[in-house]
């Protein structure tokens, strides 16, 4: 009696370790992470519709013409089923057809490139919504990111007002990294000279992780940083505060903090050089470097690239 409880406690051992999970992935805050979800909900049901089946006529064959079964129906010279057929080809093939359908749809509807046509499912933007502009800069080991529009930069902390689309331009200084917020959307590359992009928006105030999903080096694990979803009203403190905390980051002051450093602490900059994540993308922070965008014949020609 002990054994056969011991035995069903170590069948249920996994629930138990799988109910501390993090479920981040299928429940965010954000409207996009939230599609991505449901897809893969939706493409999980789909798959299981066949392996259900034959898992189980897998066992039940085994079991049913087991070699002790005398009772099972022998039939040696049986070797065609139209409708058999039918079931067993058709059925996959519809799946792989629907499968195909809501990849294709999803592609281009979560296009990360693609600017947001709604806050979320209910709620279309409306018409007098400005996006927020953050540029991510992915260093060795840590995060910068530059508001454009607000001339201040955070170094491992980002915020963004609740239910305004953000769109992100992403690079890297050195080696290619992952910008990941999975309460926001999903995974983004970030490549030296090179521009990605991400449009996102947050739809619940809250404090979630954000991380490099890539591995890039001694320091990767601790690659690390905080998204803060606040009110429109906390968003615009938390830029004055930022302002008054004080500092410029020019370019001196970047290569200083490209530098490869691990457990960078939280910093901010109460103003940035305009300039500065032009100069990074293209490769040109140090004097007298050739900027890519003039070496490839100006910089429309890099923008029509990168975008």
């Amino acid at each position: 009696m002990v054994s056969l409880i011991s035995r069903r406690g170590l069948l249920l051992l996994p629930v138990f370790l799988l109910a501390g999970c993090n479920t981040v992935v299928m429940n965010p805050s954000g409207d996009i992470a939230s599609q991505q979800g449901r897809l893969i909900v939706v493409s999980t049901l789909l798959m299981l519709l066949v392996i259900v089946p034959v898992i189980a006529l897998t066992i039940w064959f085994a079991w049913r013409y087991r070699k002790n079964n005398t009772a099972a129906r022998y039939e040696p010279d049986w070797d065609h089923s139209t409708q058999l057929e039918l079931v067993i080809w058709g059925a996959p093939l519809l799946i792989i057809i629907a499968l195909g359908l809501l990849t294709w749809i999803s592609t281009h509807t979560l296009d990360p490139y693609r600017p947001l046509s709604r806050l979320d499912a209910d709620r279309p933007i409306p018409a007098d919504t400005k996006t927020l502009t953050v540029e991510v800069v992915a260093l060795d080991w840590k995060w910068l990111f530059i508001y454009p529009e607000q001339g201040i930069a955070t170094v491992n902390e980002l915020a963004a007002p609740v239910d305004v689309p953000i769109r992100f331009k992403i690079t890297s200084s050195t080696i290619m990294n992952s910008f990941f917020i999975p309460a926001l959307a999903g995974q983004i590359y970030a490549m030296p000279g090179m521009q990605t992009s991400l449009n996102a928006v947050i739809n619940r105030p809250g404090e979630f992780d954000g991380f490099s999903a890539n591995y890039s080096g001694a320091g990767f694990s601790d690659m690390r940083f905080k998204f803060h979803g606040l009110t429109q009203e906390n968003f615009d403190k938390w830029v004055q505060a930022r302002k008054a905390a004080g500092g410029h980051l020019n370019r001196p002051d970047y290569l200083q903090l490209e530098k490869p450093s691990e457990k960078e602490p939280v910093r901010s900059y109460a103003s940035v050089d305009q300039d500065l994540y032009h100069a990074i993308l293209n490769r040109c922070i140090e004097p007298g470097q050739m900027c890519m965008d003039q070496m490839m014949g100006g910089h429309k020609m890099v923008e029509q690239h990168h975008e």
